[in-house]
């Protein structure tokens, strides 16, 4: 009886712990345009948490951007994933995708109002500390991350993995606030030798704090599995960069937060 009784509270324990953890689409606009993201957080905390703004790839608000704001929930934080594109705009193949990130990596300004526009909505969201935000990305995702810190905005970090780190105005390094973590695929086509050395010296002359870590053998979109393992496409899963990447980001969490 005993027995049945303890494996009973188990259960019943793991059902609350389950319970737990809530997430929604939220729908929010910029510049008048309509946009739809996804908050995940643990509706059992008792007091605001920290947030973690996430910048998807290329393929906007997708399965993979909401497991990774649902496993940062399950730890404690507060995750948000920023629709980009806006509300209903979803890129059906590499193809569209490609298309739709050229548009918004070719009009900074634009770019950042999106992500501008986000944080604002995760700002005021009752269950995270508006004080403690940081920000990451994936790919374009990457992009996207480091124009908001760009900016000025309010965030105490900013991390990319396999991110696009060229900047149009490498002068606005100068309003990052917080340190940043560059999670970078050593031999990533998308970006080269060229763009990561003038990425280094931007953030050098602006005296940020940066971390910058390059995995040897991983190319572009290396924590994606879906991006399969032939690295002469450019692109591929890294099964020890995905999981050494995740390690060194969880660090850095605790060092902000």
């Amino acid at each position: 009886m005993k027995a049945k009784l303890w494996i009973l509270m188990g259960c019943l324990c793991a059902a609350q712990a389950s319970a737990a953890l809530k997430s929604q689409t939220v729908e929010y606009s910029a510049d008048g345009a309509p946009m739809e993201g996804y908050i995940a957080y643990d509706d059992a905390a008792t007091s605001k948490q920290p947030g973690i703004l996430i910048v998807p790839d290329w393929m906007g608000v997708s399965q993979f951007a909401k497991d990774k704001a649902d496993l940062l929930a399950k730890e404690g934080y507060v995750a948000f994933v920023v629709d980009v594109y806006g509300k209903g705009v979803r890129p059906k193949d590499n193809n569209e995708a490609g298309k739709l990130a050229t548009h918004y990596k070719s009009d900074r300004p634009l770019f950042r109002t999106r992500m501008k526009a986000a944080l604002d909505e995760f700002t005021h969201h009752k269950e995270v500390n508006p004080q403690k935000i940081m920000v990451m990305g994936y790919c374009f995702g990457g992009t996207g991350a480091l124009e908001l810190a760009r900016s000025g905005a309010n965030v105490v970090g900013t991390a990319t993995f396999h991110g696009g780190l060229s900047s149009p105005t490498p002068q606005d390094a100068k309003n990052i606030k917080g340190p940043v973590l560059v999670m970078h695929g050593a031999d990533d086509p998308n970006v080269p030798p060229k763009e990561v050395a003038a990425f280094k010296e931007e953030m050098k002359n602006a005296k940020v704090k940066l971390t910058f870590i390059a995995y040897p053998g991983a190319v572009h979109a290396f924590t994606n599995p879906a991006a399969g393992n032939d690295n002469s496409k450019g692109a591929a899963y890294n099964k020890e960069a995905d999981q050494k990447s995740w390690q060194a980001f969880e660090k850095f969490l605790k060092s902000l937060f």
